[in-house]
């Protein structure tokens, strides 16, 4: 067996690496080169690339994509608090191991193994790199292939989060899905739409090819619109979206907004075999519930038409249970090297989790569907 860890994803056979990555479109060979070519990623922007693979005479066993990280942005699972901890004891939190995709706080897979004894192999490769380097821990987000008896088993902890998804229970059309909602909110949500598509607006669902460059470039003004609005700075380039739209447009749905004939709004989500994952939205015009439209009503349509089973709408945002999204528990892994960081992390963590069950309770009695599963007529 050999591990080892690449500087670059255009080190590892594009076929060889996808063939584990299976079809996440998160996880592509190509996302992955995107985010790097484009330097999105890369040391300059704290995100120094360090996947890991494992090999046996030539055959890829098990890969994960590596971040040697030098501060905690764009990761979604907020751990400020403990590198403030850190700082305050004197313990360097800084360079820190992750294993994510990079501002994508979307669940998938992250060990890529063909088994789980290769799956514990790579993991106790890491953990010997960090430990020989002396590096503050290392953190697993959003995995959905965590091997959580053997993760447990080295010291590891698990953190909990909450996220809103859409699920596909077999809707012929969006009607059919506005059967299964409470009166006053299906009501709500056809004056919504009806706000959205008033007169002069005029919205375009695009996939592959018919995704021409123009229109990727007026996302990306879209894109650094919503960043500005919070006095902040684009992680992406404009480099990164243009390769995406070249190397993996059958992946992309862009959903466009045009007023008396000009473009206004846009929304980007990326979409596999099963699922629709909505990422970026924009607009240089403000107009009537336009971002409820383009974020989620398409998104749902889009997902009914082709039959995906969940649409996953992003990081936080209480908002989309009122439109038929529900809230679904995600799942973090971190393994931190110094004992009494760890400690005091697991008692946090432990009080953590006792509230993330209460508000999932609580959300669960808010959700917007008939409680006896019923459609109204």
């Amino acid at each position: 067996m050999q591990l080892e860890m690449v500087s670059s994803i255009a080190s590892v056979s594009e076929e060889k690496w996808n063939a584990l990555a299976e079809d996440q479109p998160f996880l592509q060979h190509a996302f992955l080169h995107a985010l790097e070519t484009s330097q999105s990623v890369g040391q300059a922007a704290g995100w120094q690339v360090a996947h890991v693979t494992l090999s046996e005479q030539g055959a890829l066993k098990a890969a994960m994509p590596l971040y040697l990280k030098s501060h905690s942005y764009g990761e979604y699972v907020f751990d400020w608090a403990w590198a403030n901890a850190c700082q305050q004891a004197g313990i360097p939190y800084y360079p820190k191991l992750l294993s994510a995709i990079p501002f994508t706080p979307v669940t998938g897979h992250r060990i890529m193994a063909e088994d789980q004894s290769h799956q514990c192999l790579l993991i106790d490769g890491v953990m010997q790199f960090a430990e020989e380097n002396e590096l503050s821990g290392w953190h697993l987000l959003f995995a959905d292939d965590a091997p959580e008896a053997d993760l447990l088993e080295r010291g590891w902890l698990t953190r909990k989060g909450v996220q809103f998804h859409w699920v596909n229970r077999g809707y012929r059309d969006y009607e059919d899905f506005l059967s299964t909602l409470r009166s006053e909110k299906r009501k709500k949500l056809k004056q919504e739409r009806k706000k959205a598509q008033f007169d002069g607006v005029e919205i375009i669902r695009k996939t592959g090819a018919a995704i021409t460059p123009e229109d990727w470039q007026f996302f990306y003004r879209c894109y650094q619109e919503t960043y500005l609005a919070h006095r902040s700075t684009p992680y992406l380039t404009p480099e990164f979206f243009l390769l995406l739209g070249e190397k993996m447009a059958d992946n992309c749905l862009l959903v466009l907004a045009y007023h008396q004939g000009k473009p206004v709004a846009a929304a980007l989500n990326l979409y596999d075999r099963t699922r629709l994952y909505g990422r970026y939205w924009g607009s240089v015009a403000w107009l009537p519930s336009l971002h409820f439209e383009l974020c989620y009503h398409q998104g749902i349509e889009f997902a009914i038409e082709r039959g995906l089973q969940v649409f996953e709408g992003g990081a936080q945002g209480e908002h989309k249970l009122a439109r038929g999204f529900e809230a679904v528990e995600t799942s973090s892994w971190h393994w931190l090297r110094h004992e009494g960081l760890s400690n005091a992390v697991s008692r946090f963590l432990n009080h953590e989790r006792q509230g993330i069950g209460h508000y999932l309770d609580e959300l669960a009695e808010r959700a917007p569907f008939h409680s006896d599963g019923t459609v109204s007529p």
